[in-house]
């Protein structure tokens, strides 16, 4: 029996420390299976689980080590290093939070003081007058930012695995929270708020589980695009700077924006509706639908309906910003190849790309912008289930 119990305890000891990690890290095969539940109840209760473990082991283990000759000693010390080893990589090295840490110095600049490069794909949040922008390549590495934009307490969130940037009130039950980083699930990362201790979808920001599990973030609108046209919207605009304590890893990183990095979880695939390809997705009024990003770079310009509601998705000249407007049932709107510009039928003047009127009577007005995201399309069809394709 002691025997029995022994192995037993070893086994639960090593599987405890082992699944409470790889149910939430992207190991072979962790990600593409529902068991977040299985992997909170092991955080939740992974000291008691340890020490009903230990109690198995222990009395056998010290019973044997007494008893047993030079080699069973051998033996049980190496499976306590063995364990000791796994202990600290699986509770130190492995995990979420030990591998990316917010920003130390959180630094913001602009005019002729903010150096960022122009062409660097930001996600830009405008609120109550005030314009900030989080330049992707810093904000995928720490994966959250809080920040206040025009006096409102602010989450700016990205998943470099899902090519998915969100902007979220940090409201948990009426009072603002602090979030840590926990891990992934179907390979988006996943936030713990400190008050409830609920575990947050980022690309969605529902409550998966825990005690607020189906309840929601409130989404605040942002866009992404290269910062030069952000500046174009918003030229008093502040722009997040790098922390230099953090250089080495934001350099990682270097070449996300255009989906060449080295990663293979964060490279792109060339090819449409492949696993890593980009798509633009929206979702209105309950529906959702993807437009295949290499489709908009031929076209420039797309027209479609979702519902009741017709879209213009359109693409900066660069290949890099793109937008997406609602459009009245009274408007054509035609892409002058030429000229690189919209044509409105019954409207004096031509409109640019981005939405804004360049020439005529109404020089100066915009088309009506929808909050839309670039991602993977895993990550799109994974977090809109029943998602139409733009064909």
């Amino acid at each position: 029996m002691r025997p029995l119990l022994f192995f037993f305890g070893l086994l639960l000891l090593f599987a405890i420390e082992i699944l409470r990690v790889y149910f939430i890290m992207p190991f072979p095969g962790s990600q593409h299976s529902d068991t977040i539940g299985l992997a909170y109840f092991l955080d939740r209760n992974v000291l008691w689980l340890r020490i009903a473990a230990l109690a198995l082991v222990l009395p056998a283990g010290v019973y044997y080590f007494r008893k047993g000759g030079r080699p069973r000693k051998v033996s049980l010390t190496a499976l306590a290093l063995v364990y000791g080893t796994l202990f600290y990589f699986f509770n130190f090295r492995f995990l979420a939070d030990k591998m990316f840490y917010p920003p130390k110095v959180k630094a913001f600049a602009g005019g002729s003081a903010d150096t960022t490069n122009r062409d660097r794909l930001i996600i830009g949040v405008a609120l109550r007058g005030e314009a900030r922008a989080y330049p992707i390549e810093i904000i995928g590495y720490h994966h959250q930012v809080r920040d206040t934009v025009g006096g409102e307490p602010v989450l700016v969130t990205y998943c470099t695995v899902c090519r998915t940037g969100r902007v979220f009130s940090p409201l948990v039950n009426g009072r603002v929270a602090s979030f840590r980083l926990v891990g992934m699930d179907h390979f988006n990362a996943m936030f713990e708020d400190s008050a409830t201790k609920s575990w947050w979808q980022q690309a969605t920001g529902e409550a998966i589980t825990g005690p607020l599990k189906g309840t929601r973030l409130s989404e605040i609108p942002s866009a992404q695009m290269r910062l030069g046209d952000w500046l174009a919207l918003h030229p008093d605009n502040l722009t997040l700077q790098p922390d230099p304590n953090y250089r080495a890893r934001y350099d990682s990183l270097r070449g996300y924006d255009e989906g060449n990095i080295d990663g293979s979880l964060e490279r792109k695939d060339s090819g449409s509706w492949k696993f890593k390809s980009w798509v633009i997705g929206v979702s209105l009024h309950g529906r959702s639908k993807a437009y295949d990003w290499n489709q908009l770079v031929r076209e420039r310009a797309i027209l479609d309906t979702l519902g009741r509601d017709r879209l213009l998705l359109t693409i900066g000249p660069d290949d890099r910003s793109f937008y997406v407007f609602s459009l009245p049932d009274s408007l054509n709107v035609q892409y002058d190849g030429t000229r690189q510009r919209l044509a409105v039928q019954g409207h004096a003047g031509s409109w640019g790309l981005d939405g804004e009127c360049l020439d005529g009577p109404q020089k100066g007005q915009r088309l009506t912008g929808v909050q839309a995201s670039q991602e993977f399309w895993h990550s799109w069809r994974t977090f809109h289930p029943g998602t139409g394709r733009y064909k």
